[in-house]
């Protein structure tokens, strides 16, 4: 099995926030906490083996030496140390990609933080609830200023397409299957019915190689639909790029692109991007499970 960060067993992602909670200390402050998770890159992952690491913070020793010092203190502890840190919040990109550039360790913002989303949603609902100077107030969310989404270079447009979809008890024994470049997760993290049908977009391409190795490197987020004018449904990659992958130039693609959209609502905003050489290949040259969260 040919296999790129699908292995997960040879690249370890970390999954960081640093925020305000909804705790205030005897100061009447905000507490601080950085929550880090390891990302699992594989359907396979065991739950269990990923590594957390918590740590509160006060008010005034809210800065990048504190979170540099806290990120050694959680290295120290895990397995092995993470080779990149993804986090969602741009707010805090200066202090956290420079704690992390002083540990040189990459870090970027990103909307692949699966993992770390449905953790912070249970300490929300079950754990600072529990605390002493807990302080209800809404969950901030992340400001994005949209991109004006970019054409994909000419060389990586594929030749043909077709939605798709898996039963969750598909991926499963994913794997077995053959694939160059790509990335998912565990599906039991968000504990959809074995019999959910996953929506997904087949590229057929050629240049299928080249084409999944150029996205392998965008780190891709989640397919959207562009309502324009003009319509488009759109791959979302890193913290904000869009990149334009279909143009929708008639209502029979509209409708086929708002029905997939209808079926990503019905199974958690899981869908996925493959991208094969042909229909009758059974391998695959990318393939990418995805959840568009609010982040």
């Amino acid at each position: 099995m040919k296999i790129g960060l699908i292995k997960g067993i040879m690249t370890t992602i970390w999954e960081l926030d640093f925020y305000s909670r909804p705790i205030l200390d005897e100061q009447e402050k905000k507490l601080w906490e950085v929550l880090i998770c390891e990302s699992p890159t594989s359907s396979n992952t065991p739950l269990d083996s990923l590594f957390r690491f918590t740590q509160f913070c006060s008010n005034q020793d809210v800065n990048s030496l504190w979170l540099r010092d806290t990120i050694s203190q959680a290295i120290a502890q895990a397995p092995q140390p993470p080779e990149k840190i993804r986090f969602f919040r741009r707010p805090m990109a200066n202090m956290i990609t420079k704690a992390c550039n002083e540990l040189n360790i990459p870090a970027s913002v990103s909307r692949r933080a699966y993992t770390l989303n449905i953790w912070l949603e249970e300490r929300m609902r079950d754990v600072y609830p529990q605390q002493a100077g807990y302080s209800p107030s809404t969950n901030p969310t992340v400001q994005m200023l949209l991109q004006t989404p970019e054409p994909l270079p000419e060389a990586l447009i594929g030749e043909k397409w077709q939605f798709v979809s898996l039963q969750v008890e598909a991926f499963q024994e994913m794997q077995e299957w053959s694939i160059d470049f790509g990335e998912t997760f565990p599906l039991q993290l968000l504990s959809l019915p074995p019999q959910t049908p996953i929506p997904g977009l087949i590229i057929y391409s050629s240049r299928a190689l080249p084409l999944a190795a150029w996205m392998s490197g965008l780190e891709l987020a989640f397919l959207s639909f562009d309502s324009g004018p003009p319509n488009h449904l759109l791959l979302e990659t890193g913290g904000s790029d869009r990149w334009i992958l279909l143009n929708l130039n008639n209502e029979n693609l509209v409708k086929e692109v708002k029905d997939f959209e209808k079926a990503k609502q019905q199974a958690g905003n899981v869908h996925f991007l493959a991208i094969q050489s042909g229909p009758d290949v059974e391998t695959f040259a990318g393939f990418w499970l995805m959840q568009e969260l609010g982040i």
